[in-house]
């Protein structure tokens, strides 16, 4: 008898024929990523190719082939740039993706020790271009790219343009002096803030955007003009030596991170001494949650191990050192199809075209849309419906397709077309003004921008109405309970709880929610309106000189100008949206449905005068405290004539830690030496106006 299941096995794999395949992608994507600064696909993807290589050579010793890019580091150095021999080999880092393969290797350290786990250093992973500098007798001499490991490319020049690296060091603690020759290994980087400067000016330009800020610091380093790279604001943290002779004796790393910052470069701040594994495990998820408070990107955390001598004792694979490891966080980039390219509409008519993808696991959740911006986005980009394409995803950013995958795009694919009318019911025709970016819809009946209007003034950064969401808006509209925002205030728990998902208690936690919303403070409501350019920055600044919007809405367009932060374009807009009469009856109808409208200048939350102990003083609040949220915290500092900004600056008089506070701003504060308190002392701060000694 023959088996039911006989011809439906797979064909077994040729492992020489997969192996080949396999070199021949990693070889290719080694040139796109090391020698063009072009990479067809993301890290993440890269890296499953580079270590399914490596595992099937494993599996299969018989076809080792020295030429296999599994062992290579980098790429070749490009004949744009003269070549330099490191005289000490800039090799990789092997990586672990997850808590057992960083397990597995403090197991392999530990037995090659003896069975003990040595300290180790955790450095934040910069991504970014590795580069080594060298200085002789103190003096910058050299600055070379790290190509293949051995031979890089020489970008002196351009490297003498990044405001990180000093002509010249300073000398090593205790006047030991500087060593006769000094080799610095470290990342040359794009700050976030220069590479969405650097987009601006492209988009400005209509010239193609960058992909990342990686991407960006490579192909502005390895400019043939100096002075395009200058132009760059590229910057450099230092991580590692090379090559070292004379100087101080160092025994550990942490004694050449202290000596390189003696010296006068610049090492990252974010760097820890830990003893436990699971220390590391701990700093490494601490670093993957908080990856995106500081101004520079980082896809991992470098463990390594800090005695010196004991590194020595571990040694090397011909590509990547024994005694450390990078662990990677999840990918940010991956591929997946783009289905189709649809338009949204929001509450200022503005016109977003959007991706439908193939749903893809990204950035710590499954996408299946990402935003294309505007029209000129999408023609810069080429993106077109049946395309391989590249998305990405950064922590709560919207996501965003950041390219196509050109080698895959079907013969037959043809470019998009913006569409000509609005998707609402209206269909009335989209337009877009000389000058302008975006397109809009400008039909004031439009029923999509009632409905974002509405979401929006409920929405978290706004007047946060929990359980208000698009779902609910839109039965509350098409039931015509709703027109517009103020109908809110007017709804009952009857009226709710016919709603199709609401019962009597989820109806009347949401009129709890909405009853609640009625109290926010003047900056919130400031937002809710809608009113063009003025966030929740905008809004604080406006509710501290202002106190109520009955106030806001006589102020003159100079006074408002006059505002810190505000200027003439947001007071314009000011005035422009308080001049009109259907504006105006908005604000009288919220008022009578029980919206307070701000509270005088100089008054705390309750409305009682309090004195102005904060006159000139700013005051950052960063995570959570127990007696008052952040908007009350806010509202307080102000209320006493302070001023509460978003980061920390060398003016900052003081900084409240909360718990969970962003690195970013604990930061901040240590390298300008303001002062941290916890709130009991920010209660006395506020009854006060001064620090307790």
């Amino acid at each position: 008898m023959t088996d039911a299941s006989e011809g439906s096995e797979e064909p077994a794999i040729d492992p020489a024929g997969l192996l080949a395949t396999l070199r021949e992608q990693v070889a290719y994507h080694n040139r796109r990523y090391h020698e063009q600064d072009a990479p067809e696909i993301p890290d993440a993807e890269y890296d499953l190719l580079v270590r399914e290589l490596a595992r099937v050579e494993s599996e299969h010793p018989e076809l080792a082939d020295e030429s296999s890019p599994s062992g290579a580091v980098g790429g070749a150095p490009s004949a744009t740039f003269s070549p330099v021999r490191h005289s000490v080999p800039m090799t990789s880092l092997d990586n672990a993706m997850d808590q057992p393969e960083l397990a597995a290797w403090g197991e392999r350290v530990k037995r090659a020790l003896g069975g003990e786990m040595p300290r180790v250093v955790c450095e934040l992973k910069i991504d970014g271009l590795a580069v080594t500098v060298r200085y002789e007798d103190g003096r910058y001499v050299q600055a070379a790219t790290r190509g293949d490991g051995r031979v890089g490319e020489d970008v002196t020049a351009n490297v003498a343009t990044i405001a990180d690296i000093p002509r010249r060091l300073a000398a090593a603690p205790g006047g030991a002096g500087v060593p006769d020759v000094l080799e610095v290994r470290g990342e040359v980087y794009m700050s976030v803030a220069s590479f969405e400067a650097l987009n601006a000016a492209a988009d400005e330009a209509g010239t193609r955007r960058f992909v990342n800020p990686r991407n960006a610091a490579a192909g502005s380093l390895r400019q043939k003009d100096a002075a395009v790279t200058a132009h760059r604001q590229l910057s450099f943290w230092a991580y590692q030596l090379g090559e070292v002779r004379g100087g101080p004796k160092l025994g550990t790393h942490h004694e050449s991170l202290a000596l390189l910052d003696a010296a006068g470069l610049a090492v990252n701040p974010n760097i820890v001494e830990l003893d436990d594994l699971d220390d590391v495990l701990a700093h490494c998820r601490h670093w993957e949650q908080h990856r995106h408070d500081l101004d520079y990107e980082i896809d991992g955390v470098v463990i390594k191990v800090d005695d010196l001598a004991l590194r020595q004792e571990l040694g090397a694979t011909s590509r990547a050192p024994r005694w450390a490891i990078a662990f990677k966080f999840p990918p940010e980039e991956r591929t997946t199809r783009l289905e189709d390219i649809q338009v949204s509409v929001g509450r200022t008519g503005r016109a977003t075209p959007f991706a439908v993808l193939e749903p893809i696991f990204v950035g710590g959740s499954t996408v299946g849309l990402a935003t294309l911006h505007n029209a000129d986005q999408v023609v810069a980009k080429d993106v077109r419906p049946g395309d391989t394409v590249i998305v990405r995803k950064a922590g709560d950013v919207i996501p965003e397709v950041v390219g196509p995958v050109l080698a895959a795009r079907p013969p037959d694919s043809t470019p998009w077309a913006f569409p000509v009318t609005c998707p609402c019911p209206l269909a009335s025709t989209l337009v877009r003004l000389e000058g302008e970016a975006d397109t809009r819809c400008v039909e004031p009946a439009c029923p999509i921008q009632r409905d974002e209007q509405v979401s929006h003034f409920g929405s978290r950064g706004a007047l946060d109405i929990e359980g208000l969401g698009h779902r609910t808006v839109a039965q509350l509209t098409s039931s015509g309970l709703v027109t517009d925002a103020a109908d809110i205030f007017t709804l009952t728990v009857d009226q709710i709880e016919g709603l199709e998902g609401f019962a009597r208690p989820s109806a009347e936690k949401l009129l709890a929610a909405i009853d609640a919303a009625r109290h926010q403070p003047l900056a919130r409501l400031l937002v809710a309106l809608g009113i063009r350019h003025v966030g929740p920055t905008a809004g604080v600044a406006l509710a501290s000189e202002f106190g109520t919007a009955d106030a806001l809405m006589v102020a003159s367009e100079e006074a408002l100008a006059e505002v810190e932060g505000i200027g003439a374009t947001i007071a314009n807009s000011i005035v422009t949206w308080f001049s009109l009469a259907s504006n105006r009856e908005f604000i009288e109808r919220l008022r009578a449905g029980g919206m307070e409208l701000g509270t005088e200048v100089g008054a705390d939350a309750t409305g009682e005068r309090v004195d102005q102990v904060l006159v000139g003083k700013s005051v950052v609040v960063t995570g959570t405290l127990s007696e008052l949220s952040r908007d009350d915290a806010a509202a307080e500092i102000l209320a006493r004539g302070g001023k509460s900004p978003g980061s920390v600056s060398a003016k900052t008089f003081a900084v409240v830690v909360g718990d969970g506070p962003g690195a970013s701003k604990v930061s901040a504060a240590e390298r300008h030496g303001v002062p941290m308190i916890d709130e009991a002392a920010f209660l006395a701060l506020l009854a006060s106006g001064e620090l307790d000694s």
